[in-house]
């Protein structure tokens, strides 16, 4: 059941920056509260309250809330008009389908003398003889009952025939006190009932009892008597739902109680239910016992601050909001020279993973001269010209449209710097001397 609290009201505040003392509007419908209080010490600037569709048994805790001009109490347990009279400024009061069975309890707002408009109807007193003129002729402030529109010559005719009309409303009133005293100790009988086969549900019975079998059978059998035992306890909880609803039963204040807490005792057992169908999943296998690695894909949503990249010489894994995506590489790749970057605009994320042995150095040593002929400098200038071979995703097989060049200008083709044909040494030199052992000197 619901309460009124300062937490609550201020979630129901967040039109003034939940900001209470000086509320001027609340609305409170449909939080199942039992009673009315608080409010007010809290909102005393409190001009429209809205508390409909709730528990409410009674009318209090409202008399300091002077600037009150919308009151809402439909759809509640109330069955007295009471504590009204501090409500200095009340011009609407609205309390439909009630529990009013005191109309002389309309009376108390003869003080709320800016009293316009007042709605009774859904209530026992509604039925009774007389009860429109009753009203008529006992709040004379009013303009509007039950939304109809009350005329001068209505309510001449009401104050005339109040004398009798009163004393017809007295003797239905009395008639339905003693039929609302009989229904109460019926509704306290039946819950007096309730607890008692609660407390006897409660209780260990022979079932309980350990069997006389032996213990080999008993724990063989044991899963099956439990499992049978759950299958008739879901069996007499839906015939005893049914057989709930199917009971009829008088509209009071105690059965909308009780429709209630069977309606919350019902959604508690759900929830037990779901809790316990809920199986934990075993974590996911990402490297088997005998350490090999094994291709994973979890992850659905790729947020750059969720993304954590681990490159091992094996494998790579990235990890998005806790879930592994995890591929096997084909050949052994250096983590230390690895990188991973994303692009800002389509999200691409390339991971760039040196391969082992492929690696070149960046300063080799000068061959000295006499220890290299012209195929070793070919061979050394082949080496250099190899680029690093890397494992990464090539992002031109995707369909994903290149931003950067969207906009296509004259393509710059970079220059080509040849080098400049060696030129043969000058055969008419009489002292050029052609030595084979001599390196070039290029």
């Amino acid at each position: 059941m619901g309460r009124i609290t300062e937490d609550l009201i201020r979630r129901n505040a967040e039109h003034n920056d939940c900001v209470i003392f000086s509320l001027e509007e609340l609305s409170l419908h449909q939080q199942e509260i039992e009673r009315l209080e608080h409010v007010d010490r809290w909102c005393r600037d409190l001009k429209i309250l809205y508390l409909q569709n709730n528990l409410i048994g009674k009318i209090e805790n409202v008399g300091k809330l002077k600037k009150l001009e919308y009151l809402n109490l439909a759809l509640n347990n109330i069955e007295k008009i009471e504590n009204l009279e501090g409500c200095e400024g009340l011009t609407k009061l609205d309390l439909t389908v009630n529990f009013i069975g005191q109309l002389s309890s309309v009376k108390a707002l003869r003080h709320n003398i800016h009293l316009r408009e007042l709605f009774l109807m859904g209530n026992p007193c509604a039925d009774f003889r007389g009860y429109r003129q009753f009203v008529v002729a006992t709040l004379q402030q009013l303009k509007w009952l039950d939304g109809k529109e009350i005329e001068r010559s209505e309510r001449i005719q009401a104050l005339q025939d109040f004398p009798v009309i009163e004393q017809q409303i007295g003797e239905q009133e009395k008639a339905y006190c003693l039929r609302r005293a009989k229904d109460k100790k019926e509704a306290e009988r039946k819950l007096q009932e309730e607890r008692e086969n609660r407390e006897e549900e409660g209780r260990p019975g022979c079932d309980g009892c350990s069997p006389s079998s032996g213990e080999s059978k008993g724990h063989v059998q044991a899963p099956d008597t439990r499992q049978g035992d759950r299958e008739e306890k879901q069996l007499d909880s839906s015939e005893a739902d049914l057989e709930f609803w199917n009971k009829p039963s008088l509209f009071t204040p105690e059965s909308r109680l009780e429709t209630l807490r069977h309606m919350e005792k019902q959604r508690k057992d759900g929830e037990k239910l779901s809790e316990k169908k809920k199986e934990v999943k075993p974590p996911r296998t990402l490297v088997t016992e005998d350490g090999r690695a094994l291709n994973v894909n979890e992850p659905k949503y790729l947020d750059t601050s969720l993304i954590s990249v681990d490159v091992q010489p094996t494998y790579v894994r990235v990890m998005v909001k806790g879930k592994p995506f995890q591929l096997v590489l084909p050949g052994e790749v250096r983590p230390d020279s690895s990188s991973a970057k994303r692009s800002q605009t389509t999200g691409h994320l390339v991971v760039c993973m040196p391969k082992v042995g492929e690696v070149i150095t960046g300063s080799q040593l000068t061959p000295k001269p006499g220890m290299s002929n012209p195929d070793s400098s070919r061979e050394r200038s082949n080496k250099r010209s190899k680029q690093t071979e890397k494992l990464e995703v090539d992002p031109s097989k995707h369909s994903f449209p290149d931003v950067a060049n969207i906009v296509q200008g004259k393509k710059h083709t970079p220059r080509r710097v040849h080098p400049e044909p060696e030129v043969p040494p000058s055969g008419g030199d009489p002292d050029f001397e052609d030595n084979p052992e001599v390196p070039p000197l290029i």
